[in-house]
């Protein structure tokens, strides 16, 4: 029985219906291709903010390595001044958490974070936000993480709570394993980073000026809100990148060894802040730079919001330049012998002889209204004499010599060219270039820089101004032969890529530094200043307190007073000692410095203020120790104090020079023997 034919309507209507359904399929089809490719973007971005979210993953900055090389014994160890330590920040995702469990949470970590107690009292609040991304509580240790997740797994499995509504962030944390050591060189960072790249800012020192070298990239990772996916599943995006290490020069030993005895001294003197450069002459490297009192780092934001501590938060070796007085006196013998190579070379008579009697009882110069005194009148001197006397006119009779046979410029030229009036470009921010009066220059009121009796006031250490690392390189010139060294605190930066491999951006560690020095002075001058400051530690001369039992020494003391208001104070000092030793081999160049030590006289201890008393004996510490942990000799070993065993008149260096000095002294001087 054959089917009955279609009628047309129903045929048509069949058509229309399969039409329909094309032109809806194909309707469908267009909004498949609207949504997955020309609006794919947009909707995948809206998936993943409703099912996934990112979350930083921070890098580790770059930290600071002491100087494994001074020690022989103990070689390649180098020691983290800085640590950084994992820490947590506490998020939620406050809209996956159910509001009637809120509360309880919210009691749980109050109880168990009670150390953060201002952030703690408001993560009810926080709970309470509608936010995916809510930060409770921040640097959490990790036992501390610890016990949360524990609680926290076992509550949100309970609730049914997705397991990332409460999720940790992980941070590093600066920390000082030597405590304040090396505060003032080091500083911090504060602990709010930047939001978007988290980097952290810089409170000033090391941590400022290699900010960019110790600065890292941070990395991201994806993870997915459900209570089967925990943080610990997340997928990077990216990995982060770590920050650059940097190997310093300091060596921790050394360090500890000067901050101590700073402190002593600082103590002992009554004096308001003091410290201390220890360099080597031939590399210039700073192998310890400490500084009393200290700048504690893990309470870095007690001394920014107190006028009174914030100045302990300075490098006060690089920031603050004070007139050096006596202590610049073979810095000036040392030009004054150039002079003689200078006229000697033009086939003129040399400016004067280190053996040369002059008289110096007289401080009357052409242009000053009072005459210059030394601490005691001395009818004449000759060069060893006038350091171990530290006279005032004797350095400016030379000064004045070189004025009037060679010039103005020439003698400024010459001091420049042992570094003053120049910044050392040490790697710390805000360093002094200190002051050296120009010839011709006027001063901002008008008045000449450099008048008539300037120079004078030059040779014995005053009307310039300098700070202790300018002084230690310059003492350096003396201690090497000659040479001006580059002063730095670094030896190399070093960048660990993600591969492993090692580059290094910054080589200080290279022969050129020795090598390749200016030679600005020349070896048997330097040699002869040496021998002058040798007599300085000895009876007889000014800072006898520095003496070092059974190595010898080449020292300067100084006592200048500080300006206040425009003229010097009567009560106000900043004594210094520089000091070389061992003389004949120097390892170490100490520039020692007290700021404003008690005025007068104390029993025992004689005048607290003068150089002699209050920073010679600190040199004379700091060098016993040093040398003895070097493992560096005595190359005078029969040359102890009187009493000791181990002393022999008859092997001892430099007592038969002493006594010669001596006698040589009291036959110039018959009025005034000593």
């Amino acid at each position: 029985m054959s089917e009955p034919p279609i009628h047309s309507t129903e045929k048509k209507r069949l058509i229309g219906i399969a039409i329909g359904i094309f032109f809806l399929f194909s309707l469908l089809i267009v909004q498949f291709f609207v949504i997955q490719i020309l609006e794919g973007e947009k909707w995948s971005t809206k998936a993943e903010k409703q099912h996934l979210f990112f979350i930083k993953e921070p890098f580790i900055r770059g930290t600071f390595y002491s100087n494994p090389l001074l020690k022989k014994s103990n070689p390649n160890v180098p020691q983290r001044f800085v640590v950084d330590v994992p820490k947590f920040h506490l998020f939620a995702d406050c809209v996956s958490i159910p509001q009637e469990c809120k509360s309880e949470i919210s009691e749980y970590l109050i109880q168990n974070c009670q150390a953060y107690t201002q952030e703690c009292l408001k993560v009810a609040e926080q709970l309470n936000r509608r936010s995916r991304n809510r930060k409770l509580i921040s640097w959490l240790n990790l036992d501390t993480h610890q016990s949360i997740l524990q609680w926290w797994n076992g509550y949100a499995k309970m609730y049914k709570i997705p397991r990332n509504a409460l999720f940790f962030v992980k941070d590093y944390q600066r920390s000082y394993p030597f405590g304040n050591m090396l505060g003032q060189v080091l500083h911090t960072i504060r602990n709010q980073k930047d939001e978007v790249t988290d980097q952290g800012f810089p409170t000033g020192g090391l941590e400022l000026y290699f900010n960019k070298y110790l600065q890292g990239k941070q990395g991201k990772r994806r993870l997915m809100r459900s209570p089967r996916h925990s943080l610990e599943t997340g997928e990077f995006i990216t990995c982060p990148e770590n920050g650059a290490d940097i190997y310093l020069t300091i060596d921790p030993c050394l360090q500890a060894i000067a901050e101590n005895e700073i402190e002593k001294g600082v103590k002992k003197c009554f004096a308001k802040c003091g410290w201390v450069v220890i360099m080597d002459p031939k590399t210039g490297q700073i192998l310890a730079l400490a500084q009393y009192p200290s700048f504690n780092l893990t309470d870095y934001q007690l001394y920014f919001n107190d006028p009174a501590l914030i100045e302990h938060t300075k490098v006060k070796a690089v920031t603050d330049a004070n007139e050096p007085g006596s202590v610049f006196k073979p810095v000036s013998v040392a030009i004054a012998l150039k002079a003689n190579r200078y006229l000697l070379a033009k086939g003129e008579t040399p400016l004067f002889s280190p053996e040369e009697k002059i008289a110096t009882s007289s401080g009357v110069f052409p242009g000053r209204s009072k005459p210059i005194t030394d601490t005691s009148v001395h009818e004449f001197l000759d060069l060893d004499m006038a350091i171990q006397k530290s006279s005032n006119i004797y350095t400016g009779r030379l000064a004045e010599r070189i004025i009037n046979r060679i010039g103005a410029n020439w003698y400024r030229e010459q001091m420049q060219l042992f570094g003053f009036g120049l910044k050392t470009k040490i790697e710390l921010p805000a360093e002094s270039a200190g002051v050296l009066p120009t010839p011709g220059k006027r001063h901002p009121n008008g008045a000449l820089e450099w008048s008539v009796p300037t120079p004078f006031s030059l040779g014995m250490g005053y009307n310039l101004q300098a700070n202790s690392i300018q002084v230690a390189r310059a003492l350096s010139v003396l201690a090497n032969g000659g040479y001006l060294n580059q002063p730095t605190l670094v030896r190399k930066i070093v960048k660990k890529n993600a591969n492993g491999q090692t580059q290094i951006l910054i080589d200080n560690t290279s022969s050129k530094n020795v090598t390749e020095l200016p030679k600005i002075l020349e070896s048997a001058d330097a040699k002869r200043v040496l021998r002058a400051m040798r007599f300085v530690n000895k009876p007889g001369g000014t800072a006898t307190k520095a003496d070092v039992p059974g190595y010898s020494v080449a020292g300067k003391t100084s006592t200048p007073k500080k300006i206040v208001n425009g003229i010097y104070s009567e009560k106000l000092y900043c004594p210094t000692f520089g000091g070389i030793v061992p003389v004949d081999n120097p390892a170490l160049v100490m520039v020692i410095t007290m700021d404003e030590p008690r005025y007068g006289y104390v029993p025992g201890l004689g005048k607290v203020h003068n150089g002699g008393n209050c920073t010679a004996n600190v040199f004379r510490a700091i060098a016993k120790r040093s040398l003895e942990y070097l493992g560096i000799p005595p190359d005078d070993p029969y040359g102890y104090p009187v009493g000791d065993p181990r002393r022999d008149p008859e092997k001892a260096k430099w007592i038969g020079e002493i006594q010669k000095l001596k006698e040589k002294y009291e036959l110039w001087n018959k009025s005034n023997k000593n």
